[in-house]
């Protein structure tokens, strides 16, 4: 290949990688606001603090201190993160799991098994967009 294709093909892959990032972002936080949505759905109303405390969290931010799974850690860049609880919700593992005195209240991983689905074609469809608009550019 010659010096001015290679530089052509450069340029297209660049631009590729420009429009994943641009297009496959907003889908990647639709996604998890879909996945949140139902699990919130899902949640038991008690008092409305765990449904409030679901949060996503978009590329590049933390999530909230005591969050689970996995607690307080920052989204990396393709990443949208679905967290629940916060400092004044800590006890959404024991509704999800149960305890010796109260029976299990899962919401959060169906919620997730619902709508993951969904979630994941709409980005695969960004994903092919940004691809195909990438290798249209001259």
């Amino acid at each position: 290949m010659s010096g001015n294709g290679l530089d052509r093909m450069n340029r297209r892959f660049a631009a590729v990688l420009r429009n994943v990032k641009e297009v496959v972002e907003p889908a990647l936080v639709k996604g998890a606001e879909e996945i949140a949505a139902t699990q919130r759905q899902l949640a038991p109303e008690d008092t409305g603090a765990l449904k409030d405390s679901i949060t996503v969290t978009p590329p590049g931010q933390t999530t909230p201190a005591y969050s689970q799974p996995g607690g307080s850690r920052t989204a990396k860049d393709g990443e949208a993160l679905v967290t629940v609880g916060n400092v004044a919700v800590r006890y959404p593992h024991l509704v999800e799991y149960g305890t010796s005195e109260a029976p299990a209240q899962p919401f959060f991983w169906p919620g997730f098994r619902l709508a993951r689905k969904r979630a994941q074609d709409r980005i695969k469809r960004s994903i092919r967009k940004a691809v195909r608009t990438g290798l249209e550019t001259p």
